[in-house]
């Protein structure tokens, strides 16, 4: 119980106080207390003494304790009612279950979280209520799955789950990194140097320019020491380098945003080959080439020359491209 700041002995003297003649606002300032708080003690207390001040205050507590006990015997007692009067049943969701809880769900004098969970209108007990679901397993969703990673072997269920939503299959990730997780398709982290796995040479392309495009990263160092790196961009066909972009770091949104302003310029081609860099491989890269329908195509981990007409650009004559992009004012050359 909450302990007051004045006893009733001390409450009682400050109405005598107030009955010998004393000022409201005097005995308020005197005492610490507000008059309100005077005027509460005289409606409470007035005309009594301290003893009678004391047994006041114990028939309070005790008429408040009692109304306590009388409320939880009340409460034990409907609660046996209603359970003795009630069978336990299992419910499923069958048709003339959902009539039933439909409608009720419009009546004014039922509980709305009764009236969502269709208890009263089953006559059964809220704690008896057990829900079996009925979705289905998503076997084409785990067959789709597994087929695409195992073509994308080292694809995680973020690059996948672009994957599906590409096939039509609307989900969100959680459920895809959920099914991905149940599979077993986690990939392993390596330990030792990658090698060459399968083979995955890009495929054969009409000889025709603007037919596949090839992409590598050429690193350097300047001479005050700070190291930048050039993108190339180069038509397998022609041998052409279409763009040299220079910076100090190119993220895949950057390569993104290049590639969309470079096919603006010369068109969209059939297929684009490039190396496994993260910046070549991830997300905005993926989703790119679904939304502009073009063919990315990965070389094999230890095999630059399946990607060897870009690759000339690292090689001397070619090397001393990546300084001259650094001074061009166009930031790329065609």
């Amino acid at each position: 119980m909450k302990r007051t700041r004045f006893s009733e002995e001390q409450i009682i003297g400050v109405l005598k106080e107030a009955e010998a003649g004393a000022k409201t606002a005097d005995l308020a300032r005197r005492h610490g207390v507000s008059e309100a708080t005077i005027y509460n003690w005289k409606s409470k207390y007035g005309g009594l003494e301290v003893s009678d001040a004391r047994r006041l205050k114990e028939l309070e507590s005790e008429n408040a304790k009692l109304k306590r006990l009388l409320a939880d015997v009340m409460l034990d007692k409907a609660a046996l009612t209603r359970r003795a009067a009630k069978p336990t049943i299992f419910w499923q969701k069958s048709s003339d279950a959902r009539r039933k809880a439909g409608s009720c769900r419009s009546s004014p004098g039922v509980p709305r979280d009764e009236r969502t969970a269709g208890v009263p209108c089953l006559d059964a007990d809220r704690k008896s209520v057990r829900y079996r679901s009925t979705r289905d397993d998503d076997a084409g969703l785990r067959e789709n799955l597994r087929e695409l990673a195992n073509q994308r072997r080292r694809f995680g269920y973020r690059r996948l789950h672009i994957l599906l939503r590409r096939e039509g299959f609307m989900i969100n990730r959680k459920k895809t990194q959920g099914l991905y997780k149940k599979e077993g398709l986690v990939v392993r982290r390596r330990r030792s140097r990658r090698r060459a796995v399968g083979t995955r040479a890009p495929a054969p392309v009409l000889a025709l320019p603007n037919q596949r495009w090839s992409l590598d990263f050429v690193h350097d160092q300047m001479a005050s020491g700070k190291r930048f790196r050039v993108l190339n961009v180069v038509d397998d066909v022609t041998r052409e380098c279409l763009a040299a972009v220079p910076d100090t770091s190119i993220s895949g949104r950057r390569v993104v945003r290049e590639l969309t302003e470079l096919i603006v310029r010369r068109g969209k081609p059939s297929m684009i080959v490039s190396g496994n860099g993260t910046e070549l491989t991830s997300n905005a890269v993926l989703a790119w080439c679904g939304e502009i329908g073009v063919e990315w195509h990965y070389i094999a981990p230890g095999r630059p020359m399946q990607n060897g007409y870009v690759e000339r650009l690292a090689s001397p004559p070619f090397g001393s491209m990546a300084a001259c992009a650094t001074n061009c004012s166009t930031r790329r050359c065609s």
